[in-house]
């Protein structure tokens, strides 16, 4: 069975959701530390949060680039991803979905959060045909992650490491029972008819 084009597919429980995010050292290890971002977190600037370990590996380099050597795994509350999707605007213009460019505009910028839909990717980092969710959290919604809907940070950096060093060595089962366990997340279509592009 073919995957859906637009589908959130995260590490979840019943009560928590699962993201990922990488940073600098000097922020990634006591942030996974401590619980919590530092005070050098910058809280008035637009934070994207990844479902997706593996458009996060992408998106790092397996924790290579510079600025993003510590990988965090951030499970949040259910309750705090779903008022972020709730109340997120498309990151681009869909005709179709909004009414117009201009609608679409004022919403975005009213928006505390905003979508994004990239192709997700395989072990490779190749893109595949369905898409992988980024969220961008700003204003209020940055404010409400930091202080109210994380549960617990971890550094995954050395696992995000052990995968890759599988895959370069050609060991893609052995990789792929390391990743992360990401299932569909039941969001209901009210809850995304508005985000999908």
């Amino acid at each position: 069975m073919s995957e859906p084009k637009h589908r959130i597919r995260a590490l979840h429980t019943a009560t928590t959701v699962t993201v990922y995010q990488a940073y600098a050292p000097e922020i990634g290890l006591p942030a996974a530390l401590d619980g919590r971002f530092p005070a050098t977190w910058r809280r008035d600037r637009m934070t994207w949060i990844k479902p997706s370990f593996l458009w996060m590996m992408y998106r790092c380099g397996w924790a290579a680039k510079e600025g993003q050597e510590t990988v965090l795994a951030v499970e949040i509350t259910r309750d705090g991803f779903e008022w972020a999707l709730a109340n997120a605007c498309l990151a681009r213009y869909e005709h179709g979905l909004h009414p117009d460019r201009a609608t679409w505009k004022r919403r975005l910028k009213r928006a505390p959060a905003r979508v994004q839909w990239d192709p997700e990717r395989d072990l490779r980092l190749q893109p595949l045909a369905h898409r992988s969710l980024q969220l961008g959290l700003a204003g209020e919604a940055s404010g409400r992650y930091a202080e109210d809907w994380i549960v617990s940070i971890r550094d995954v950096t050395t696992l995000a490491r052990t995968i890759h060093a599988h895959v370069r060595e050609g060991a893609l089962d052995a990789a792929q029972r390391l990743l992360p366990a990401e299932s569909p997340y039941p969001a209901s279509d009210r809850l995304t008819a508005h985000l999908r592009g």
